[in-house]
Order: structure tokens, then sequence, then C-alpha cells
């Protein structure tokens, strides 16, 4: 028996040293002290100890450790590291890692979560969008933009360019607004709410472009001369990056300049003569000063001994002889700016690098890391604010359209459909703002920016799908009164720009993530390559035994989480969120675990094996959104009518984290491994389900309904209720109608008819002839008919209105009439 309860002991004391990550010294120390007691009871015999002995002793010896343990996996790791490129190093070392490393390693800390501020607006900012944004969202005609003109009026453009649209990055000391993240965000999801147009044509200059690198990297005389003229919209900038042989592999573009010297403005001078084809560039039909990426090239050592420079950027005038600009393309019916650049052999001086000469070859580190920033506010902001307004129009069309006597919203199917609306765009809302507010605290979250990009996007494709599905004929049907269209068409668009979806899923999110999240992992890679061998040797021991450790602890809370369902998890709130924490607490630990996991039995294959790490970075990913919905719902003071929304938000945030853990062990390589790791991570099998029929109930009434919740879902977006605004008159058209329910019932009691939802003009009249109401509420009935037809009125067209060439069209019907 005294056997018994000493081994029990020992693999508690085990189970728990690794559960609370504790030190190999203190682990030992402690398991010395049962080896004592175990001796006093005659459990531990002489034997024991020795076998203690052999291995505690050379494992604490750290000399003889790092000797004999850690040199040969040392000289092991070296020679089957992958070998990392130039563009893939710059890439790894860009940008700051922020809360999702928290959710990496396996122990999040919740209260460290709540406490980052949540991110508020100056005064200055609200004015702004209260302001300038109102009114040019209130200018823009989306229909006029996208199919009359393939193009912003004049007066747009103007506008834009006189209250400094083109400038929020830029700092006041050169005229612009320098804004915070967070109130970009909130502008780009107002704007993308009138017009992606209109989004679009503000969100690049603002993003990754000349006036973010100058700011960065350029120097005083490039500074003071271009960031004033942008502020003012003297200059018009794009950056072209893009090329027909290097898409999602930038680091390959084929454009190259060739150091030399020249002749620029009459002068002889050191220069670049440089050629380049690019294409899908925004904003480079109209712009007047071009950024661009390009291979630098020094065959006779102009410039010092290195011949390939590397990639580097410069500003190009577009008024230059030889600079190709103009032409566009037209990407799915979203006629913004964008189009092809090419030039061959322009000479412009040295100085046009930014930065200067001293940042030639410097290029991709500068892109990577001002993509890391940019990337995490435009797409990911326009594409939550587009489904902020669609789910608010979305359940306002399900309330006043009617079908089968009811309004289609009442329908189960169209209440799955609208659950989806309302619980993406409560969590696509709360990603936007925790990661611009964690670029706001100084961060440069590359990690964060590349799952905002990807997730945000790809629920706002499949988000605008849902609200195709419910709309019907009514957002098939083209023209000045369809909200949807032109968003659903250009949905592909935000999938492939900034990273192309696929890219960024599988190589980015996890390929970074991996790296610079994992405690240990880059560490580990700095001391092999460190040329110091004695310093990297003992970097690497370090590294190294913190990795095995953690490791363990790992294996140890996955197992333990996975027996008692991380019940007895603490949570920093005890409400309806706590099963939440728990549970993700548990799949932060799966994910540390799975990672190590992979990293140790594929090696430098999980590199190539892009479905095993785009299944990691699913896990990491959800996470991430779950996190930023609990910290919203935290934020807004945890409003008890805004539960359903949080609740589906996390809900479907967890089933998909578990389901990309089970497919991932499913279809991991080694299946001896797999069967290890289903034991520990599934012992009971997969039980999480999608939010309940009843909770998507909940969310689906929420959009149908005027409420404070669902102004949450909407808050910011242009909605004012003015002739022109489309969503604002569909609005007030959903107050009407609810009001008009109870005087219909009254029209219906008194008649004793059971009477059809339409024709409210007609209910009227019977209502007053029946004295049944008074002459106001006829006149709501009357109006509200107005307002309900054209809620569910489609656009028709005269046929010549509708030919691209109306000449060949009419040639043609006066030949057939003849």
């Amino acid at each position: 028996m005294d056997t018994l309860i000493w081994i029990i002991s020992a693999l508690a004391l085990s189970g728990y040293m690794a559960y609370s990550r504790a030190s190999l010294s203190t682990y030992t120390a402690l398991f010395a002290v049962l080896m004592l007691i175990g001796s006093f009871y005659n459990v531990v015999s002489i034997f024991g100890w020795l076998v203690f002995a052999a291995l505690a002793v050379p494992l604490n010896m750290t000399s003889f450790r790092q000797q004999y343990i850690s040199k040969p996996l040392l000289d092991l790791f070296r020679g089957i590291m992958p070998q990392m490129s130039r563009t893939e190093q710059e890439a790894l070392d860009a940008g700051t890692t922020w809360f999702e490393s928290d959710l990496f390693r396996g122990n999040p800390d919740w209260k460290k979560l709540h406490n980052f501020p949540q991110p508020r607006l100056s005064a200055e900012e609200q004015a702004f969008l209260d302001g300038p944004v109102e009114e040019v969202c209130r200018m823009v005609d989306d229909w006029h933009t996208t199919h009359d003109r393939a193009d912003m009026s004049p007066e747009v453009w103007q506008y834009l360019k006189d209250n400094k649209f083109f400038a929020m990055i830029i700092k006041k000391q050169y005229g612009g607004l320098e804004f915070c993240a967070y109130a970009q965000s909130r502008v780009l999801q107002k704007l993308t709410g009138a017009s992606s147009v209109l989004a679009s044509t503000v969100g690049v200059p603002n993003s990754l472009g000349p006036g973010e690198l100058l700011q960065h990297y350029g120097t005083k005389e490039q500074q003071d001369h271009y960031l004033p003229r942008l502020a003012r919209g003297e200059e018009i900038p794009c950056f072209a990056l893009t090329s027909p042989e290097a898409g999602s592999d930038a680091g390959a573009i084929p454009d190259f300049g060739v150091v030399c010297r020249g002749e620029f403005n009459g002068e002889e001078v050191l220069g670049m003569r440089l050629t380049w084809d690019k294409r899908y560039i925004t904003l480079a039909p109209v712009a007047t000063v071009l950024g661009l990426a390009f291979k630098l090239q020094d065959p006779d050592g102009l410039l010092g001994d290195t011949v390939d420079l590397g990639i580097t950027c410069a500003l190009i005038p577009t008024d230059l002889d030889g600079v190709i600009t103009g032409r566009r393309h037209f990407p799915l019916n979203v006629p913004f700016q964008n189009g092809p650049t090419q030039g061959k052999d322009v000479f412009v001086p040295l100085d046009f690098i930014i930065g200067g000469p001293k940042m030639a070859g410097q290029g991709w580190r500068m892109l990577v890391e001002c993509l890391s920033v940019g990337r995490a506010i435009t797409l990911p902001s326009n594409s939550a604010g587009g489904i902020k307004s669609v789910a608010l129009a979305t359940g306002a069309y399900s309330r006043i359209r009617r079908q089968f006597k009811l309004p289609i919203g009442k329908m189960e199917g169209v209440e799955e459909a609208l659950a989806r609306l309302g619980g993406n765009a409560y969590l696509m809302d709360a990603v936007t703002t925790m990661s611009t507010g964690a670029i706001d605290l100084g961060e440069k979250p590359s990690v964060v920016s590349a799952i905002a990009k990807y997730h945000l996007t790809e629920k706002m494709r499949s988000s605008i799908i849902d609200a195709m599905d419910v709309h019907g004929g009514k957002g098939i049907c083209m023209g000045p009164n369809n909200y949807l269209a032109r968003g659903y068409q250009g949905a592909p668009v935000a999938i492939t720009v900034e990273g192309a979806n696929i890219l960024t899923r599988n190589m980015i999110i996890y390929g970074q993530g991996a790296i610079r999240c994992h405690p240990y992992v880059l560490a580990e890679l700095q001391a092999a390559g460190n040329e110091d061998r004695r310093q990297g040797l003992k970097d690497f021991d370090h590294a190294l035994f913190g990795h095995i450790g953690f490791s363990i602890s790992n294996i140890c809370r996955s197992l333990w989480f996975s027996l008692t369902g991380a019940r007895f998890l603490a949570a920093p709130y005890k409400d309806q969120s706590r099963r939440y924490y728990q549970l993700m607490t548990r799949f932060s630990s799966n994910l540390a675990m799975l990672s190590d996991i992979a990293m140790l039995t594929l090696g430098g294959d999980l590199k190539r094996r892009e479905r095993i790490s785009a299944r990691l970075g699913d896990v990491l990913s959800y996470l991430y959104l779950a996190s930023a919905t609990l910290k919203r719902f935290d934020d807004e003071g945890r409003q008890r009518d805004d539960v359903a929304l949080m609740q589906w938000a996390v809900e479907d945030s967890l089933y998909k984290a578990q389901q990309a853990i089970d497919e991932l062990i499913s279809n991991f390589p080694n299946k001896a491994v797999a069967v290890a790791l289903r034991l520990v991570i599934f012992p009971f099998g997969t039980w999480l389900t999608k939010p309940s029929d009843r909770t998507e109930h909940k969310v689906a009434r929420i959009l149908q309904t005027p409420s404070e919740s669902r102004n949450r879902i909407g808050q910011g977006q242009y909605l004012t209720r003015e002739s022109g605004n489309i969503l604002g008159q569909l609005e007030q058209t959903l107050d009407d109608i609810l009001a008009c329910e109870p005087i219909f019932d009254k029209v219906c009691q008194a008649t004793g008819e059971k009477l059809p939802f339409f024709r409210l003009d007609l209910v009227a009249e019977k209502g007053l002839a029946a004295n049944a109401i008074t002459a106001q509420e006829a006149e709501l009935l009357s109006k509200t008919e107005v307002a309900r037809k054209a809620v569910i009125d489609v656009d028709d067209f005269d046929p010549i209105e509708l030919a691209a060439d109306k000449s060949l069209l009419m040639t043609e019907t006066k030949k057939n009439a003849a």
C-alpha cells in the first residue's frame, strides 16, 4: 500500500509540476524530497536513488548538459533547419507580437486581455466622422459611381482632397490629420456602408503607400517636400509592388534598377535606370507620384562591393518621360481606380530612393513592417463596415417583406442566415476594434493583421451571400435601389489583395505565428544561427530545455483539461461567459501541444505541409476572434441584451477551432502520433456544437427589432434617415411597419376581415370607414405603403440604358424596325 501511495504521489507531483511549468531545479528539489519520504517508508531503494541521480545530476549540471546533450542536438538542429531566404527572414522579423502570443502559449492571461484600454475617438476624430464623412457619404451615388461613370464624380474627388481624407495617417506637422488607427477604421467602416469604391479610394493612401513609407523611412527633404503636398491633396499616391510574374510571391519581382550615371534636369548625377511592369495598382491611373518596388543592382560597384542590393523602394513622379500610367483594370464591376503601370529605362537620381541611397536594398523590410499595420486596418475595416450595414438592412428587409402571410424573418431558414449575419457583424466589429487598439498601443501586430485580413474578408464574403439568399430576387436585380449587388460582386477583390487568402491562411498566419509567438522556437533559431558558437550553445541550451519543459507542460495540461472538461479553471467572470474562458484555455494548451508535436515529428517538412499549418493557424485565429468578442462584450458593459450576439460569435469560433483540431489529427501524417493526440485531446470524442437554434432565434430577432442592441451592431454607420440614403430610409420603413401592425390589427378586428398586409392605403380607407382608426393612423398606413413598396420593388430599365454600346443597339433597333 505504501508503494502504491508513493507512486501516486510521484505521478501527482510530476503532473502538478508540469502543469504549473515549474523549473527543472524546482522539480528536481521537490522530487528529491519525495524520494527521502519514500526512503523513510522503505519504498525507495538504493537502486532508485541511483536512477534518480543518473538522471537529475547531468540534467542540472549546466556545463555537462550543454556539452553532452545540447551540443549534439544543436549540431543536428543546424543540419535539418530549413533554409530561410532573406525576404522570409525580413518578413519574420517585421512587426511585433501581442495577445496572440498568449493564446499560442497555452495559458492566456484573461485579466491582461481585459486590461487593455478600450479604443476611443478624440473630439476631433468624432467631429470628422459626423461632418466630412457624413457629408461625403451623402454626396456619393453608388449606382452613378459604379454604372454610369465607372468612377467617383469630380466633386467627390475634390471634396476628399479638400478635407484631407487621403491624409489620415500623415502627421499634423505636415498638415495631415494624424488620426489613430481606431479612428481610421471607423472612417472606413462608415464609408463602406455608402460605397465600396469610396472606401477603397480612401483606404489605400492611408495604408501601405508613399505616405506611410515616407513618415517612417523618408529623408527630411523627402518628407518636407511630399508629405505637405499629399496632405493637401496636391499629390495622389499609389504604390506599385505586384508584377505579372510576382503576385503572392512578391519577393520574386522581376522589375529592376541598375545603378549608373546619367543626366537628370540637365545635370549628370549618380542614379538608377529603372524598368518595370506592374499591375493591380490601386490609384495608378490617376496617381501623380508612384511608389515603386524593384530589385536594385550595382554591377559597376558605384555604391560598394555588393552587386545585388535587393528590393528597393523609390518615389517616381508619374510625369517623367517613360513612365506609363492611365490605363485601368475593371475589378468585378467595382470600378475603383486600379490599373497597370510600366516603365523602361527610366533614369532617376539615387535620391529618389525612399530614405536616400543608404536605404538601397531595404525595401522589403520597409514593406513588411508597414504591411503589418496597414493590413490590420483597411480590408478588415471595409469588411466589417460593409457587413454591419448589410446585417441591419437584411434584418429590416426580413421584417418588412412578407410571404405566406408572415414576415420572412420569422421563417426558421431565414433566421439561420440572419443569425450568421448578426453574429458575424458583432464579431467583426470586435476584431477591428481590438486589433486597431493594439496598433494605437504601439504594436505592429503582423500575426494579428494576417488573422484579421483573412478571417474578416472571408466572413464578409459568406455574409454577403447570406444576405443575397434572404433578399432573393431583390438582391440579384441591379439598379439604384440595390444595396447588395456591388458588395456581392466585389467580395473576391478583398479576398485577393494584400496577400491572397489562400496564401495568408496556409503560410502566413501560422508560419509567422509559430516562430514569433512561440516562447522558445525563435530563440532556438537565433542560437543556431549565432556565429559565436559558445554563446550560441549557451542560448540554445537554455531555449531547448525551456522548450522541453514547455512541451511536457502542455501535454499534461491538455490531458488534464480533457479529463476534467477544464471545468476547474478560474475565469475572470462567473456569468454565462465563464465556460468560454475555460474552453479557450483548453484549446490554447491543445494548440501549444500540437505545434510542438508537429514541429518535432515533421521538422522542416512542416513548412511544406501547408494544410497542417493552415489548421494550426485556424485554431490560433478562432481563439483570437473569440477573445476579441469577449473583450467587446466586457468593454461595452456586459450588456444583457447582447448576450445572444456574444454567445453566437464565441460558440461559432470555438466550434470551428474544435473542427480544425479534429481535422488536423485525422490528417496527421504519422498515424501512431495521431492516435496518441486524439487520446490526449479528445478522449471522449468531440462535443462542441454550432450555436443552438434558440441562440440563433434570439440573434435573428435582434436584427429585426429596433433596440439598443441592434443599434450597437450598426454603430457608426451611415444610417441617416434622409432622401438618397437607401439604408436610412429602410430603417425608417422598419419603424413605420412596426408602428402600423397594431393599427392594421384594429382594422381587421373592426371589419371582421383577415386582410393581407399589403395595399395599406386601402386598409386605411376601410379603417376610416369603420371608425376604427384616426386620420393620423390612416395617414401613417398610406405613407408606409409607399415606403413598403419601395423596399420590395426592384429596378427595371429601358433596354437602351443597359447597353454598353448604345449607338450600336440604336442602329440595330432602327434596322429591325425598318
